[in-house]
């Protein structure tokens, strides 16, 4: 059985800004943001960035209980801010999960700023209960968004 959490992060920052360093662009931030947690980070299949069917590889230091991510792009909006990816290798896959997925839309409000909304699905293999994995994976998706915000805080001409 599937099951499914889902987590909203506001933001000061524009949408498109956030979407663009938060999403497309985080396999470049993200070892210069958390240099303790993510090791490197790159795409390994697709035409050179990130698009649709394109994989991203994240290599996490000792901080993480595995190694290594990879993650394939199933649906981009650049436009609505918007993606859907499945968790393909690493991760928990084969240990823990059978499947993961996670949609993220990210979109602006009133004041300039934004939210991000994010929805996981997941089915464990058998056997498996989950602990506090639901409450890490939403303080690490936290902190991928703060650290883009603060990035963009810090740096207005990035990402415009």
């Amino acid at each position: 059985m599937a099951s499914t959490w889902t987590l909203e992060i506001e933001s000061p920052v524009a949408a498109s800004r956030l979407f663009r360093a938060g999403v497309m662009d985080w396999h470049n931030l993200a070892p210069k943001f958390a240099p303790h947690i993510i090791a490197s980070a790159h795409p390994v299949e697709g035409a050179g960035g990130i698009g649709i069917s394109s994989v991203r590889q994240f290599n996490f230091t000792s901080a993480m209980p595995f190694s290594v991510m990879k993650e394939k792009l199933e649906f981009l909006d650049v436009e609505k801010c918007e993606c859907k990816s499945t968790l393909i290798e690493g991760g928990g896959i084969g240990t823990t999960i059978e499947t993961a997925t996670s949609h993220i839309k990210v979109e602006a409000t009133a004041n300039g700023g934004c939210v991000v909304k994010v929805e996981s699905t997941y089915k464990l293999l058998p056997g498996v209960e989950v602990k506090d994995e639901t409450a890490k994976a939403k303080d690490s998706i936290t902190n991928i968004f703060k650290g883009a915000e603060a990035y963009l805080i810090a740096n207005p001409d990035a990402y415009n």
